[in-house]
């Protein structure tokens, strides 16, 4: 490991956070099943420690999406490259990310899922980055609002590493 990561959030307030998320969606679907959608590859760990801590039934499904192709800027259409198994249509569906950024690619994510007839759609994020938003998204829960810095940790990498790590990092010199 030859990068230097700081930690800004620790592995016990990623975890007290999640649970007091897991709280609120447990009492927002009090007596209802909800589908969680968790967005790979990121946001597998916190959609994973999140759904152990909620008390109503759960289905799980993932999805991979992108709006980017070969380059730095959307391209303004969705590109899904891991679709649904369950159908969404009349269901409660809570699309679980790992940190919200331009939103780009999430808005256009969630078009696309409102246009499969969900009873209702809503986002959970564990970070957001307001100050990089370019387009609205309305994130419905929020683990923490972060400084426009690369983080790292809890799904989140740095040239495909670092994802497993237990806490949320910033790499020294990005």
């Amino acid at each position: 490991m030859k990068e230097q990561i700081q930690v800004m959030i620790s592995e016990e307030e990623v975890n007290a956070r999640i649970s007091e998320i897991a709280a609120q969606i447990s009492e927002d679907f009090k007596g209802e099943e909800i589908l969680v959608i968790g967005i790979l590859r990121g946001g597998v760990y916190f959609c994973t420690e999140l759904t152990k801590k909620i008390t109503v039934p759960v289905i799980l499904d993932f999805m991979e999406a992108s709006s980017y192709g070969a380059g730095t800027e959307s391209s303004g259409q969705v590109h899904i490259t891991k679709d649904l198994i369950e159908d969404i249509a009349g269901k409660h569906v809570i699309v679980v990310e790992d940190i919200v950024d331009t939103g780009r690619t999430l808005r256009l994510l969630l078009e696309n899922l409102k246009a499969r007839g969900p009873k209702s759609l809503k986002l959970c994020t564990l970070l957001d980055k307001p100050q990089r938003r370019v387009v609205e998204v309305q994130v419905d829960y929020n683990g923490f609002v972060i400084p426009n810095k690369f983080v790292i940790g809890y799904g989140m990498d740095y040239a495909q590493k670092y994802r497993n790590l237990p806490y949320i990092g910033v790499v020294e010199g990005e």
